[in-house]
């Protein structure tokens, strides 16, 4: 290959030793090998010798683990024009003049942008013909400050932004991203570089309107200013007639329709603006088409005072060359604007998801064979499904028509389409039954059909099928049994199931023992049903399923004592009929959700809890566990989210609980999001998200005296801790007031006795703290005012003595309800005057009778919210209680008397 002159090898995991192979390619011009093994200092050599590399003029060494003693490497390259080490281990400053292999470089300007590599689209604009040699393309330019800092550590104030311009007068190419820039652009030096070409500064602080400067760049191709602050219109790039890419989305922008200001650049190709303000303006104004074609538009997310009425806009009537549109989430009303399909006949990817369409989905005749990708789900669309979107789009590949008020059976005609891959109806009214060619015989690899009015059977053979891999059909109305076969009639080696959904359906019988036979099943999900019997031991042949929820069934046994597939990271049974102790029954290290409540499990918690080193949700509500809890939970570094609450445990509180960091924990969401990108050329400028798995963890968490369910991001960052409805005995640990980030906490109908530890006042993020229908006694800490978040807080039914905390922020939101059942409470909201009642001394409760707690055990029963709670024998408890506190009162101010 001595003629090679590109060679790519990024992406892969080559090592240093790597070089000695390209001594056999003398033409090379181009080298891209980012994203490898490489390591330290690179010597481009072989055996001693110089690599014969003299025609190398583009070279790509992004994210390895290079480090500052590249520079000694490169003197030999005398042709290089680009090079890029972003993301590497470089560190210090460099410099320019004292380094001795810069000077043999006089036309190179050093590229260290932070994570990112060459742009794809000066790729793009190289293989187009815009730029005629790689020889014209001087590399990306990033000045931290006079240095070559790694990962630009700190704030580049505009004068060093400035001089980082003004002294590359001839650049063609540059890069700023993400180097955490800050303030508005400045009018001087980089204005003045008429011959760049492309200009990219996305992802920093930058702020303030777009200086009108900016019009001297008349050779601009390519704008990024995206992820940044900017405000104002965009007036000062209306004369940049050479522009053919902008990217605006992610800023404060005034983009007023039909985009007055970039009306007049003939070659603008591609703009992306999203997450802006549209700004719409009267119609007197429209009056003249403008000058460009766009081949790829995105106006996704933006603001506009249009309200319900907002229109799409009008300049996209004159447009007949786009091949990507994303209009999506603008409440855009009216009917679905299909004259994009008829005006743009290689339309391929039309994106329309999360507006306000109405009416009927009526398709044009016409035959459009690029469209690969219709998104209009999140609409308001009804009727049936046009019969003719097959004929319509015959090599369709995504389809999205979910959250819309289809009706109808589903097209069989979508069974034919060896295209289709994704097609998700999920979220509408469709009814009868699911052609079975659609899962067994089509070419579709994501299935969903979700939250319909599907009916039917489910016959195993629908499962034995060697493209679908996800297949979601919850909520529905499917029933009967789904019967058990002989695995060894039916070869299910083939199958490539990884994702299954049956949840929130009528089944019943016994859970099928074949499902152990579906060897890359990663999720199954048949909650909510009518299955009943043994969980079958066959479910721990699944050596690579993460997720398993099998809640809201009539499930009976003991819980097989198999599940130690590695990948284990979900596990949900609960309200079942599951009994017997908790045995080791999980063995696994990556168990993030252990969910158990509502069952008849008995016994206590075995220190095998404290293997599981990634556990994050422990959920043992409404069992019949009892014993202590044990300290190994406090051994779990992940753990954030802690529900032991109805249940028989007793003793202390361990008070290493307060050890716990209770810190925000991604894999809690369980949402697995990958990257899809859109089949055109515009591959390298965008990327549309599209979830690899729709399954998401969802868990219940009581908190402000109701369940609440929680999931997504908000999961992440959900912490609680729940021991209500125990025997626990003992004081509160003063060490939970270490629990800086939990948001929930509560110790409610238990035995426990002493005061209110004063720490608690370092709860900053607590929303719900429920000390009620205890025996603690002494004064409220005042001290709990400072907690700002606190919106439920209750201390009923305790000894408690003194006066309320001062009714000032959160603590003048409570109402008497927070305090009632303590007598000798007293100020606002009470009706206790604190004039006329003296409250007692507070005799501190030693650790000699921690463990005793009170004169009596208190049965306690809880319902799911504890509003609802009924106490068995409370009252004679608490009368005889009272009047001992009462007496010890009495005698005690007569004593003071005497002495007096």
């Amino acid at each position: 290959m001595t003629n090679l002159e590109v060679l790519d090898l990024s992406n892969n995991l080559f090592r240093n030793d790597t070089f000695a192979f390209l001594s056999g390619l003398p033409s090379l011009k181009s080298l891209y090998m980012g994203y490898n093994q490489l390591q330290g200092s690179i010597d481009i050599q072989d055996s001693g010798r110089q690599l014969n590399l003299t025609h190398l003029e583009e070279f790509d060494l992004s994210d390895n683990l290079i480090n500052d003693n590249i520079f000694a490497s490169l003197s030999g390259l005398s042709n290089l024009k680009s090079l890029n080490v972003s993301s590497n281990q470089l560190n210090g400053s460099i410099d320019m003049k004292a380094n001795g292999s810069i000077p043999r470089l006089p036309t190179i300007s050093i590229c260290i942008p932070i994570s990112l590599r060459p742009s794809n689209l000066a790729r793009e604009l190289l293989k187009q013909g815009l730029w005629s040699t790689p020889r014209s393309r001087i590399a990306c330019v990033e000045q931290c400050g006079g240095n070559i800092s790694r990962n630009c550590s700190y704030p580049v104030n505009n004068r060093h932004f400035a001089k980082a311009w003004s002294i590359h007068f001839s650049l063609k190419l540059c890069l700023l991203s993400n180097c955490r820039l800050i303030g508005s652009l400045p009018i001087q030096g980089w204005c003045d570089l008429r011959n760049l070409k492309s200009l990219d500064i996305s992802g920093n602080a930058l702020e303030g309107i777009l200086p009108y400067c900016l019009g001297n760049l008349t050779s601009l191709l390519e704008l990024d200013i995206s992820n940044n602050q900017f405000t104002g219109n965009l007036t000062p790039l209306a004369n940049l007639s050479s522009l053919r890419f902008v990217f605006l989305f992610k800023n404060c922008l005034q983009i007023s329709m039909p985009f007055l200001s970039l009306a007049n650049l003939p070659n603008l190709k591609c703009l992306w603006a999203d997450e802006n303000n549209m700004v719409m303006e009267p119609n007197s104004f429209h009056t003249s088409t403008p000058k460009f074609q766009l081949n790829f538009i995105s106006l996704s997310k933006c603001t506009t005072d249009k309200g319900p009425s907002l229109q799409p806009p009008k300049f996209l009537y004159y447009q007949y060359d786009l091949r990507y549109v994303d209009l999506s989430h603008n409440n855009f009303s009216g009917t679905v604007p299909l004259w994009l399909l008829e005006n743009n006949t290689k339309l391929e990817n039309l994106i329309l998801l999360g507006n306000s369409f109405i009416g009927s989905l009526l398709l044009p005749h016409l035959f459009h064979p690029n469209v690969s990708l219709i998104d209009i789900s999140e609409n308001k669309l009804q009727g049936q499904i046009s019969t003719n979107i097959c004929s319509t789009f015959p090599n369709l590949e995504l389809l999205f028509l979910s959250k819309n008020a289809f009706e109808g059976n589903i097209p069989p005609c979508l069974s034919g389409m060896n295209t289709l891959s994704i097609l998700d109806l999920s979220g509408n009214h469709l009814s009868g039954r699911v052609p079975e060619e659609l899962i067994k015989r089509s070419s579709l690899d994501i299935l969903r059909l979700s939250n319909n009015n599907l009916s039917g059977k489910i016959v195993p053979m629908m499962f034995n099928t060697s493209k679908l891999s996800n297949l979601y059909l919850d909520g529905n109305n499917f029933a009967g049994e789904i019967p058990d076969i002989d695995v060894s009639a039916i070869d299910f080696s083939h199958s490539s199931l990884e994702n299954i959904d049956l949840s929130n359906n009528s089944f019943n019988g016994k859970l099928p023992r074949w499902i152990g036979n579906l060897s890359h099943l990663k999720g199954l999900a048949l909650s909510n049903n009518h299955f009943e019997g043994s969980i079958p031991m066959e479910l721990c042949d699944l050596y690579e399923l993460e997720f398993l929820e099998l809640s809201q069934n009539n499930l009976s046994g003991s819980i097989p004592s198999c599940f130690n597939s590695p990948y284990l990271t979900h596990f949900h049974v609960k309200r079942n009929k599951l009994s017997g102790p908790l045995t080791l029954a999980f063995n696994s290290s990556s168990l993030v959700t252990l969910d158990l409540r509502g069952n008849d499990l008995t016994g206590n918690i075995s220190k095998w809890v404290g293997t599981l080193s990634a556990l994050s949700v422990l959920l043992l509500k409404d069992n019949h566990l009892d014993g202590r809890i044990p300290v190994q939970l406090c051994k779990l570094d992940l753990l954030s989210i802690i529900d032991l609450s109805g249940n028989m445990f007793s003793g202390p509180i361990p008070s290493c609980l307060g050890n716990l960091t209770l810190a925000m924990n991604e894999v809690k969401s369980f949402v697995d999001v990958s990257l899809y990108t859109p089949n055109s050329i515009y591959n390298s400028f965008y990327l549309y998200h599209y979830p690899n798995s729709y399954m998401e963890e969802w868990i219940e968490f009581t908190t402000k005296s109701v369940s609440y369910s929680y999931g997504g991001d908000i999961l992440e960052y959900m912490s609680g801790i729940d021991l209500s409805c125990n025997r626990l005995t003992g004081q509160i640990p003063f060490e939970l007031g270490n629990l800086s980030e939990i948001r929930s906490l509560n110790l409610s109908h238990n035995n426990l006795v002493g005061v209110i530890p004063s720490s608690f006042s370092q709860l900053k993020q607590i929303e719900s703290l429920d000390l009620s229908y205890n025996n603690l006694s002494g004064r409220i800490p005042i001290q709990l005012v400072e907690l700002n978040f606190l919106e439920v807080f209750s201390v009923a039914h305790n000894n408690l003595s003194g006066s309320t905390p001062k009714p000032k922020a959160q603590f003048g939101t409570f109402d008497e309800s927070s305090y009632e059942g303590n007598p000798l409470l007293c100020g606002p909201p009470l009706q206790n005057n604190c004039s006329k009642i003296e409250s007692p001394p507070t005799v501190p409760t030693t650790a000699d009778n921690e463990g005793e707690g009170s004169f009596m055990d208190t049965y306690v029963f809880c319902d799911e919210l504890w509003i609802g709670t009924h106490i068995v024998e409370k009252e004679s408890f608490d009368d005889f209680a009272l009047s001992t506190e009462l007496f010890v009162s009495v005698g005690t101010l007569f004593l003071v008397f005497v002495l007096f």
